[in-house]
């Protein structure tokens, strides 16, 4: 039996480096993988050239312009178009060349602003998202769309995938574009390397976040591969959250940092509350493995390594 050829785009990043690390235990898999210099996604021709000579059975859309609130906030027109133009090259590209399999990777920023809580997929555009990352979620929004009208109208086997905030391995450390859990890793280690006694965080600390370890999301994603096939979308995450303040007195008990937590009020909170029903997820029977406590011991174990 031929091996089944999966392109992992966005490989170098935190989701597509998961993935691959999963995928290379599995025989039945052959890995293809390019950098952004072998192939720039946002690039229509170099994507078109690339599925032509390649014959990719299964595409894994991880690749994104990605980054925290900051980066979220100064470039929202970055953040929709970059992630637009992949999209759209990788989907049409992967339908148009006869792929059997997409995976595209959402975000739960796609849900409304105001969202009841647990959100269930059902709760999508009932409601004004976010302000602080709606050139994303919009972009994000547009690619889960892609993926049920291709295969309404004609028969593309694509799933959608919307993860929590996550976090783990290759997440990065750049205060600039990090997400909350390693800017707070960073943040919290260097205090106690620089020996200081107070640190000031963004907002207030009340708004709450579910957080996923990154292995267990490849997990997710394959078992869904193998495993889903309908055009609805579905939630991938814990089920569970935690308050950022609660998180970052976590993080600084694990760092060893003594000194006073202060928070900035008059930086934005975010959304202040999503959590995602993972129920759907549930049900076809998968769970999520690694503890929120054993993951923040490994990213501050990680972050001592490179810095």
């Amino acid at each position: 039996m031929s091996k089944l050829k999966v392109f992992v785009a966005g490989s170098n990043g935190m989701v597509g480096s998961a993935v691959v690390r999963l995928l290379s235990t599995n025989p039945k898999y052959d890995i293809v993988v390019r950098n952004r210099k072998e192939l720039d996604l946002l690039d229509s021709i170099a994507v078109s050239n690339f599925f032509a000579a390649e014959k990719i059975d299964i595409v894994i859309l991880a690749a994104a312009k990605v980054g925290g609130i900051q980066a979220n906030m100064t470039k929202p027109g970055q953040f929709l178009f970059e992630n637009l133009q992949i999209q759209n090259n990788v989907i049409h590209q992967a339908y148009l060349n006869n792929v059997k399999k997409l995976v595209f990777l959402g975000s739960s920023c796609i849900y409304p602003k105001e969202c009841p809580q647990p959100m269930k997929e059902d709760y999508i555009l009932t409601g004004k998202l976010e302000p602080t990352n709606e050139g994303y979620a919009i972009a994000k929004i547009a690619g889960l769309k892609m993926c049920e009208v291709y295969k309404k109208q004609y028969g593309f086997d694509s799933i959608s995938l919307m993860p929590c905030n996550l976090y783990g391995p290759n997440d990065s450390f750049d205060l600039q574009h990090s997400h909350v859990l390693s800017a707070l890793v960073k943040r919290f280690s260097d205090a106690v390397t620089n020996g200081l006694d107070e640190i000031t965080l963004w907002g207030t600390g009340i708004a709450k976040r579910e957080f996923m370890h990154v292995d267990d999301l490849a997990k997710a994603l394959v078992f869904l591969m193998e495993n889903y096939h309908d055009a609805e979308m579905i939630n991938v995450g814990t089920g569970t959250d935690i308050s950022i303040k609660e998180l970052a007195e976590l993080i600084a008990d694990k760092a060893g940092f003594k000194g006073t937590i202060s928070w900035d009020a008059s930086k934005p909170d975010g959304m202040l509350k999503k959590c995602m029903d993972v129920s759907k997820l549930n049900a076809l029977g998968f769970k999520p493995e690694i503890t929120l406590s054993d993951g923040i011991d490994q990213m501050i174990n990680i972050y001592k390594t490179i810095k």
